[in-house]
């Protein structure tokens, strides 16, 4: 049955050319007005394709590549200048908040020179102007020319710092401690960690890795409300003593092996606005809430604060707001069990990529009045949150193969395309599959006249005819076996959860290091040097 709006026909694409690149953007009749897919930079013969395309939509050509990079965040300049003007890391107050920042980047200058080095070889330094966009093109144009085009990941660690800045600014009461889960990266973790933010672990595993790299243990909070006994015994031996709980059963567990921890109670928050719920999993009702700090008290436990998590990439900031309301009940309730409350957790759920809805400088506004009502800077009381999604999601962009292809007949008679790439669900897409709407890719290809889209399946490389980067079909034109796809902002959760089902290894990550982090360790060497001197 033909949908309202629509044409008969697959949607057709607006031709422009700049040079020998064809630039194209995206014109979505449902919205307010023109949207380009964030990719819009052009490299040496190659045509970036930016699409997003879905029902009852049309496109328009990008006739200059300023336009194009105007409206991939430039806000009118160029994409390299609005790379280079990204929100300064303030060494200062990094350098006086963190004990071992010079260790942490000293440590990240040794490890480039060590031949023995655990960490990536493929370590890109960025010149001045110099982009990690630009890089992703440089890699598919150096790898078309191989049999081995396998998929890989360009990091930009300076959009790490850059959105450890603007969480800073945003949200200057909030302390972050990186949720380690959303990416175990030993890059992301060491330019964090010299950064002086503070860690999120929910194992073992999580905890060594940070503490590995000289982070104190009063920077981690381990915030998993039920830990295996062994778990909870090392975060004693170690030293790590702020461990969240829900339940009663998680209290006995921790007067057993941990009774020296600084205990905070994660509560129940309403996440039915969250892409991705976690209550029906973690929390203590607030009714539960009584009965569990007496249990504590009477345990000889101290509760020191409470937590809680609005489901990740939380769709409205009220959500923040009344669960910041709660916590305070909850916090009259601890001291009315004779425990000394100090601590607020706003747990995770800030919004992902650069540009996304709901803005994150709203819901920021929204939690800053949120605790000015409830928990006055006069309370003393210290507030930190478990940002995750927010630091990692615009840092990565995936670049994948089509390594196969085939052509069939969908309803109606109208043709599909199927189209096998080198990475998916079971590698670094997983997360894909739980997204509310498909993610289309950005195809390099250069188009000499108008192409037709077609309705395509996009499909990874295993056997499973589950292992799909979604349920729904996407819009893109005719490709061809070798043609490369690209897919920006897939920092959060995409290798942290990879696996190698079938023996396909996930992809390659190269980490892109510029002008502000070298700045950064440069000048904090710079007074660690001195410092020795002085001694």
């Amino acid at each position: 049955m033909e949908e309202p709006g629509r044409d008969d026909s697959p949607p057709s694409l607006g031709a422009g050319a700049h040079g020998s690149c064809c630039l194209y953007q995206v014109w979505d009749r449902g919205w307010a007005g023109a949207v380009a897919h964030p990719f819009g930079e052009t490299h040496q013969g190659c045509g970036v394709l930016g699409l997003k395309v879905g029902r009852g939509q049309g496109l328009r050509p990008a006739t200059r590549a300023s336009e194009a990079s105007r409206e991939w965040g430039g806000r009118g300049r160029s994409s390299e200048q609005a790379h280079s003007r990204r929100p300064g890391v303030c060494l200062e107050e990094a350098s006086a908040e963190v004990s071992g920042t010079s260790t942490h980047l000293g440590g990240l200058k040794e490890s480039l020179r060590s031949p023995g080095s655990p960490w990536p070889a493929e370590l890109i330094a960025l010149g001045p102007g110099g982009s990690a966009r630009q890089e992703v093109l440089r890699k598919i144009q150096e790898l078309s020319d191989s049999i081995h085009r396998d998929p890989f990941m360009v990091a930009d660690l300076d959009m790490l710092a850059s959105r450890h800045a603007t969480f800073r600014q945003a949200l200057p009461r909030v302390w972050p401690f990186y949720a380690v889960k959303c990416s175990s990266s030993p890059w992301v973790l060491r330019v964090l960690a010299a950064l002086g933010t503070g860690f999120d672990c929910a194992s073992q595993v999580e905890l060594e890795q940070v503490l590995s790299l000289g982070v104190a243990p009063s920077r981690i909070i381990f915030a998993n409300p039920c830990k295996a006994s062994a778990h909870i015994q090392y975060a004693a031996h170690r030293g790590v003593k702020l461990l969240t709980f829900d339940s009663e059963e998680e209290l006995t567990k921790v007067a057993k092996h941990h009774p020296e921890a600084r205990l905070v109670l994660r509560i129940l928050a309403e996440d039915s606005k969250s892409r991705f719920p976690l209550n029906t999993k973690f929390g203590a009702s607030l009714e539960a809430c009584g009965h569990l700090l007496t249990r504590a008290r009477d345990l000889g436990l101290a509760v020191v604060g409470v937590s809680f998590h609005v489901g990740s990439d939380c769709q409205t900031p009220q959500s923040f707001a009344q669960a910041i309301a709660d916590c305070r009940r909850v916090f009259q309730m601890g001291h009315g069990a004779g425990h000394h409350m100090s601590l607020l957790d706003l747990g995770g759920g800030f919004p992902g990529a650069e540009g996304s809805e709901p803005a994150f400088e709203e819901m920021a506004s929204v939690i800053n009045a949120a605790l000015a009502q409830d928990f006055p800077e006069d309370t003393g009381v210290e507030v930190i949150a478990e940002p995750g999604r927010f630091y990692m999601a615009s840092v990565c962009t995936a670049a994948v193969n089509i390594i196969g292809k085939k052509a069939v007949l969908g309803p109606g008679g109208h043709r599909k395309l199927l189209y096998y790439l080198n990475e998916g669900q079971y590698g670094s897409f997983r997360i894909f599959l739980r997204e509310p709407t498909p993610r289309t890719p950005i195809v390099v290809k250069e188009f000499l006249s108008e192409p037709r889209l077609f309705p395509c399946t996009l499909y990874g490389p295993t056997c499973d005819a589950f292992d799909r980067l979604s349920l729904e079909e996407v819009w893109l034109p005719e490709l061809d076996v070798g043609d490369w796809l690209i897919f920006p902002s897939v920092g959060a959760y995409t290798c942290s959860m990879s696996s190698t089902f079938n023996g396909f290894l996930p992809a390659n990550v190269c980490y892109a290091l510029g002008p502000q982090l070298r700045c950064l360790e440069e000048e904090v060497g710079g007074r660690a040097a001195g410092d020795s001197a002085r001694a």
